[in-house]
């Protein structure tokens, strides 16, 4: 059984081009996502880009730092093309095990454990989400998903640095609004597919590796789902960001009812009866008070940090998202955010 919390930070942008961690990579093409720049610049030059980052982004370097301030764990998204040409038809994408391989020599090496995240999100309108296989409805390509989730399971099951998989990124649920139903996997499809996602990491990696749901922005859809006695070390992941939240107040009033806010969410994804972890969240505000200091706003910014750890202090696992960004991005970016935090307010 895995009894200790993991604490860490999320490796956004490093196996899949996200352009607020990298704006440079695609300031020249005109492009806001991925498959755009491909468009852009073709595929060799594509290739060429994509492969010089991932060399140069993330080194052993990162992880050693990240341990050394505190994290035992890093949350490693990993797109569904990781294996190339040696997996689901990747189309333009360029594979990454190497990178993963990497990762695990790294986080290993200075005691992190590595969570997998299988990088797409079912139901999103997002133009990546879009071009797996090229399908738009997710039960066109859950089979290939599945399939890369097996392969990955297998392949690090006899990691010591493997803490398991979550089975995707960020999903959209449908949901009925009136007579209509909003764009989305539907709830049954998703649940389905998370029992066979469980299923699969089991037969290649065992019953102690972690299987991590992410709920979908839905905390009250998942009571009693994949029950403890009947399926083992099974979490709920939520997602908690409030950089777009309406708060109709200032200063540390606006951080109580934000912090509020999540305590109100992870209340209502515990009754699911799964342990539930915070798979993404950052220390961005989502107001600025011009009559406020910049000394002021650090200030409450670290007031908010510490808020925040301390409503997730009962889940058994936080990641900030994210390590790095390269413009250092305030509120995002770790090294700055979390820079003057203690070592102990993090492990």
């Amino acid at each position: 059984m895995l009894l200790r919390a993991f604490h860490g930070v999320n490796l956004a942008g490093w196996l899949t081009l996200e352009p607020w961690v990298t704006p440079e990579l695609f300031a020249d093409s005109g492009a806001l996502d991925e498959p755009t720049l491909i468009a852009s610049l073709g595929r060799d030059r594509y290739r060429q880009l994509v492969e010089r980052h991932r060399a140069d982004f993330m080194s052993q370097t990162d992880f050693t730092q990240i341990a050394s301030r505190g994290f035992n764990a890093v949350r490693l998204p990993v797109p569904w093309y990781a294996f190339g040409t040696q997996g689901p038809e990747p189309g333009p994408y360029v594979g990454c095990v190497s990178r993963v391989d990497d990762a695990f020599d790294w986080a290993e090496e200075v005691g992190l454990g590595v969570l997998l995240v299988l990088a797409v999100s079912p139901g999103s309108p997002d133009e990546t989400a879009r071009l797996v296989r090229d399908q738009v409805d997710f039960k066109e390509y859950r089979e290939d998903l599945l399939d890369v989730i097996a392969a990955l399971s297998k392949r690090y099951a006899s990691r010591i640095g493997f803490l398991g998989v979550e089975v995707a990124d960020d999903p959209v649920a449908q949901v009925r609004r009136g007579f209509s139903f909003t764009d989305g996997v539907p709830m049954h499809m998703l649940r389905n597919y998370y029992r066979d996602a469980y299923a699969t990491v089991r037969s290649q990696a065992g019953e102690e590796v972690l299987v991590v749901l992410p709920d979908a922005g839905r905390p009250s859809a998942w009571k009693s789902f994949m029950a403890a006695d009947r399926y083992q070390n099974v979490w709920l992941d939520c997602h908690l960001f409030h950089h777009t939240d309406h708060v109709d107040a200032a200063g540390p009033s606006a951080v109580r009812k934000l912090v509020d806010s999540s305590r109100a969410y992870l209340e209502k994804a515990r009754k699911s009866g799964l342990p539930t972890m915070v798979g993404k969240w950052s220390a961005a505000l989502p107001y600025a008070d011009a009559m406020m200091t910049p000394e002021g706003q650090i200030a409450l910014a670290r007031v908010y940090v510490s808020e925040q750890l301390t409503a997730f202090s009962s889940c058994p696992g936080w990641f900030f998202q994210t390590w790095k960004t390269s413009g250092r991005l305030v509120g995002w970016d770790a090294r700055v955010s979390l820079a003057t935090f203690e070592r102990r307010m993090l492990d």
